[in-house]
């Protein structure tokens, strides 16, 4: 059986309008039509909040009649894409500091005191030169190749 059919099912076992039914789990009468209709799917938010409101097991509510049906398809594809979208912001964030810590080292060398000791000895901090372009460059590739992994997923859909 349909997501749709049992959700229609479950509102007349109670009942219930599509208004009223709306009103109990704090929905629009619009979206319960949608569902019956089967032009868009609940989320897994509002699956737990039919469960709970109307003691329907989710086992029946999203595997129906033992098929995979489009509940299930789209359950995964939601957890697939929020990975998806963790990874692109992980991916972000790492290049984004990355960066940063590049401009701190340029901001340290800009700002540090360079002096010749008494032994004729110069002491200046010259690695952060190279370090910062190190965490420069590293940061960029970083974000480049997340976009690149973006794109192609998007593509890919």
């Amino acid at each position: 059986m349909e997501f749709s059919d049992q959700i229609k099912q479950l509102r007349k076992g109670n009942n219930l309008s599509q208004t009223q039914f709306a009103e109990k789990l704090h929905v629009t009468r619009q979206a319960v039509s949608n569902w019956e209709n089967n032009r868009n799917l609940p989320d897994l938010e509002m699956l737990i909040e039919i469960n709970r409101v109307f003691h329907v097991s989710l086992d029946q509510l999203i595997l129906g009649d033992d098929n995979m049906n489009k509940m299930i398809q789209k359950l995964i594809k939601d957890t697939d894409e929020n990975r998806k979208a963790k990874y692109n912001m992980i991916t972000a964030l790492i290049g984004g500091f990355l960066m940063i810590l590049g401009f701190v080292c340029f901001f340290i060398k800009a700002n540090s005191v360079e002096y010749v000791d008494k032994q004729g000895f110069l002491h200046e901090n010259f690695y952060l030169i190279p370090v910062g372009y190190i965490f420069l460059f590293a940061g960029i590739v970083v974000l480049i190749a997340g976009g690149i992994a973006y794109l192609k997923n998007k593509h890919r859909h």
